[in-house]
């Protein structure tokens, strides 16, 4: 059974430290939200339940989140693809089993930093659509 439960209830008062993590990465992209949210077209998380709640937005399109403690980001497929092999992350795939080829579950121990990388993703959003393509 894990630490700080009695059948199926958890002590009140005890915190795990995945618990920990999760909140040390979630004041992170609160101060990533600070940073980018005056960009123009971007958009804070909204809140709520469901796919996106705790999503950056550019012109409506997610391209930075913060998911089961980890920064999310959508990045062209060959620089998600190099990130994974580095070991700086893996392929997110929002808890249907398939991973998504340009969105990057980023390790919470990566030593990369966040802005650059939610920048890049921000650029990403913003370029045009190219035509065939999966985005």
């Amino acid at each position: 059974m894990p630490p700080g439960f009695v059948g199926p209830r958890a002590y009140p008062d005890v915190v795990t430290e995945e618990d920990a993590a999760n909140e040390s990465t979630r004041e992170r992209f609160e101060d990533l939200v600070d940073q980018l949210v005056g960009t123009e077209g971007v958009t804070p998380p909204r809140g709520g339940s469901g796919f996106g709640r705790s999503a950056l937005r550019f012109q409506g399109k997610i391209f930075a989140m913060h998911v089961r403690g980890a920064l999310v980001l959508k990045l062209p497929a060959e620089r998600v693809e190099a990130l994974v092999r580095a070991g700086e992350g893996v392929y997110f795939d929002a808890n249907k089993g398939t991973p998504m080829r340009e969105w990057l579950s980023l390790d919470p121990g990566s030593a990369l930093p966040w802005l650059p990388l939610a920048t890049e993703a921000l650029d990403f959003a913003r370029s045009p659509r190219r035509r065939g393509s999966a985005r």
